[in-house]
């Protein structure tokens, strides 16, 4: 060994193999096609951080990946002593500490098989995990649900997407009182339910006045009277006071004047005060087209005459939902993806609303840019992978506080279908197979 300078008789220098660590949220995503289309894949568990999440040393693509097992969740186990000094400290749960035990006794430092399923935006990748070898082999997902220190994802049971074989261990354990079910269960407080308005079913002809996301904005509807007598009327009001301002009382709530390019000249408008500012500024929403402004006080607002007052001639815009329609923030990607789409599907077009009825001050709307009986923008939406359907319990209170439930079932049916259609192609939210957790909230 010494006359061929092998191994440590080399004078070469050692070089450290160089493995990749996909703990970082961008490399796991670049890296999760690639594991998701390998299937079972051999790996060792290098560190257990609660009974369902881990890290992995996946040898085949030589990384460190952090895996969750899919459709469960764990109790949170005790704190360890550096997340208590950083103040991260989350409390511990019920059977916390006994389901992060049997992780560690079971898999820990041991060679299992995974299937990757999806990633979440965190860059924790989820599918499931078996352990033992031949006869052996198990799903370590069923084992930790059997044994009563786990429970299925109830989205996932919500959704339908769960295995049968976890429910009937999440059922056999629940009857037999192990683990978690041998202690009383703790009935978290419902939200306040939002307060509805059960209206006739109608179907309008509107033209869009404002879009604020990708399922919310402000329409007026075709032939309104009221849209011509108050635009007739404000023409007027501006050509009788100009367009100088003039001084007016600001509060939050109260209507004014209030002075608006629309990109021909000034011209003055019916506006709502929302909130005084700082420096001679205030936030105000022009009511007949659903357009908020920050506007100067001195130069850009007057008293509005009491005839043009909304008491007198209503409001023209309307605040309006899509029906069973939820979409990502515009702080996001995927938020201003949607309103771009809505804005490119709707915007300028005489369009079909078929009202449903009103939540919160807002109408709930499917709107539709043809005919009735062609897909729905809320629809189009979902299938683009920009949009996605409420939870179970969501849909069917929606079913009965609606004024036609058998259009909201038919709608219910067809965004589902549209779901799982961008679920299953990976469009938009959908791209990396899973939703986070915050997200479903």
């Amino acid at each position: 060994a010494k006359a061929a300078n092998k191994g440590i008789n080399s004078d070469k220098e050692y070089k450290k193999k160089t493995t990749n660590d996909l703990s970082d949220p961008k490399k796991a995503k670049t890296y999760a096609g690639s594991l998701q289309r390998a299937g079972q894949t051999k790996a060792i568990v290098d560190y257990v951080f609660n009974g369902s999440r881990v890290k992995l040393f996946v040898p085949s693509e030589n990384c460190f990946v952090m895996f969750a097992l899919g459709n469960i969740r764990c109790p949170q186990p005790s704190p360890n002593q550096a997340a208590i000094n950083r103040g991260q400290a989350r409390p511990a749960e019920p059977f916390g500490d006994a389901s992060k035990r049997h992780s560690r006794m079971t898999v820990q430092q041991r060679q299992v098989e995974i299937v990757c399923t999806g990633v979440t935006q965190g860059g924790v990748m989820t599918g499931d995990l078996f352990v033992g070898q031949g006869a052996q082999r198990r799903n370590y997902c069923a084992e930790l649900v059997a044994s009563g220190l786990a429970t299925v994802d109830q989205r996932k049971i919500d959704y339908g997407e769960a295995p049968q074989v976890l429910i009937a261990a999440q059922t056999a354990a629940q009857g037999n009182k192990l683990g978690i079910w041998s202690i009383k269960q703790v009935v978290k407080e419902q939200p306040k339910t939002k307060s509805y308005s059960k209206a006739e079913e109608q179907l309008l002809d509107i033209q869009i006045s404002e879009i604020r996301s990708g399922n919310h904005f402000f329409y007026r509807t075709v032939g309104n009277e009221s849209a011509s007598v108050i635009d007739d009327g404000m023409k007027i009001f501006t050509e009788q006071n100009g367009t100088k301002g003039a001084p007016c009382e600001i509060k939050v709530g109260k209507l004014v004047a209030a002075l608006f390019n629309d990109g021909s000249s000034n011209s003055w408008y019916r506006a709502k005060v929302l909130e005084k500012g700082e420096n001679g500024k205030v936030k105000v929403l022009f009511v007949d087209h659903g357009n908020a402004a920050t506007v100067a006080l001195a130069t850009h607002l007057r008293p509005l005459d009491v005839t043009l007052g909304t008491d007198q001639i209503p409001a023209v815009a309307k605040e309006a939902v899509l029906a069973l329609t939820k979409v990502r923030p515009l702080e996001e990607d995927d938020g201003i993806d949607a309103a771009r789409m809505f804005q490119g599907t709707a915007w300028g077009k005489d369009l079909k609303a078929r009202v449903h009825g009103e939540s919160e001050g807002q109408v709930v709307v499917t709107v539709y840019d043809g005919d009735v009986d062609s897909p729905s923008i809320n629809e189009k939406l979902t299938k683009a992978g920009l949009a996605r359907v409420p939870n179970r319990s969501e849909m069917y209170a929606a079913l009965d506080r609606m004024a036609n439930s058998d259009s909201i079932a038919k709608l219910m049916k067809d965004l589902k279908k549209a779901q799982e259609k961008a679920r299953s192609t990976r469009q938009g939210m959908w791209i990396y197979g899973e939703i986070p957790e915050e997200d479903e909230d």
